[in-house]
């Protein structure tokens, strides 16, 4: 039977915390039982940009690591953008992993990567320009209901990472609230921070309490 490992990638904790991953894993897990693989092991890189070198990326990294040695040739992935949405990371990237001689197979098209027909060329290069547009898109709209808003409010609202620079002192107070004490080792639930962070003053755009997961994100910020 031949023996893989799965790859998965979710863009944000809001993707983490959802379908994502789920609906991953089970196309994958769908693909190996109709043909026979047997998945031996799952790597997760949560929150990580599909611009993002393939090598630079912590689960990534541990997948490489567990392939030496292990005997497994195979990745599987549910689809060329969750191996890498620019184009130029991923071509870079299956070239990297097919002179290590590692078969990259995309569940949802097993051919993407290997097909060396000019049409094949071309629908990988359109692919990859498609996945990179839809993401352009995307911080488009983004960044076009952020400036509405402060428009509407009458000062700048940001979406979290801008907290960084406009509220150094949120990310401080909250990474502070989620130490665990040093005389009990128990830590505060996501809820019970947002509440605290609330208590002091400190809550969303509406003035509502920060959610669990936007709480997350506050103290994974660098």
């Amino acid at each position: 039977m031949t023996t893989a490992v799965s790859y998965l990638r979710t863009s944000s904790r809001t993707n983490v915390d959802g379908d994502s991953a789920p609906r991953q894993r089970q196309a994958i897990e769908e693909y190996a039982k109709r043909h026979g693989i047997k998945v031996t092991k799952e790597f997760h890189d949560a929150a990580v940009s599909g611009a993002d070198p393939i090598d630079t990326r912590p689960g990534f990294q541990s997948l490489l690591k567990h392939l030496v040695g292990n005997g497994a040739k195979v990745i599987l992935i549910e689809n060329a953008s969750r191996f890498a949405r620019d184009l130029a990371v991923q071509l870079a990237g299956h070239e990297l992993l097919k002179g290590l001689g590692y078969e990259l197979i995309p569940v949802d098209a097993p051919s993407h990567f290997t097909d060396d027909t000019p049409t094949a060329a071309m629908v990988r290069q359109i692919l990859g320009a498609v996945a990179e547009f839809e993401k352009a898109q995307l911080v488009a709209k983004l960044r076009g209901a952020r400036n509405r808003r402060s428009d509407a409010l009458g000062r700048r609202v940001e979406g979290n990472h801008g907290y960084k620079v406009s509220s150094p002192e949120l990310i401080r107070e909250a990474k502070r609230l989620a130490r665990k004490s040093p005389k009990t080792g128990k830590g505060r639930s996501l809820r019970q921070i947002a509440a605290e962070l609330a208590r002091s003053g400190h809550t969303t755009a509406n003035g509502q309490p920060f959610s669990a997961s936007q709480v997350r994100r506050l103290i994974d910020a660098a």
